[in-house]
């Protein structure tokens, strides 16, 4: 689901968030290995964001780029193609699938920061962790 700064989310489901304590005006690097305890959200618990945070596009890797070469070769023309080449087409397209699926998966993190209704904010949170208020 695509997130916008400005719109109505809730949590998806309860979550249960632990680890260390820093003060906002620390930097991640400051933070410390003392954990403070845990804190429980509320699915339903609703908020809105305030940032959307979507990585840098990484350029596809060689590998990654050969896949969606031969992938669109085989799916606009191996119909055409005698069995032979399309076959020999099908087990590259194959063995180039792990690159294409990790360059997929790299470019997906994208992360909001939600400040609920209940004060609380939630900085660099998954955007499967929310769904839109009005759903």
């Amino acid at each position: 689901m695509m997130l916008e700064a400005g719109q109505r989310v809730k949590l998806a489901a309860d979550l249960r968030l632990a680890g260390s304590v820093v003060s906002a005006e620390d930097s991640p690097a400051a933070a410390t290995d003392a954990v403070a305890g845990s804190l429980s959200l509320a699915s339903g618990t609703g908020g809105t964001v305030e940032r959307v945070n979507e990585p840098l596009q990484q350029e596809p890797g060689p590998e990654a780029r050969e896949y969606v070469r031969l992938k669109s070769l085989l799916d606009d023309f191996g119909h055409q193609m005698p069995s032979g080449t399309r076959k020999q087409l099908e087990e590259q397209v194959g063995s180039l699938e792990p690159e294409w699926t990790a360059y997929q998966a790299q470019r997906l993190h994208v992360t909001v920061r939600v400040r609920l209704d209940n004060g609380f904010v939630l900085d660099d949170a998954h955007v499967e962790v929310f769904t839109s208020d009005s759903d």
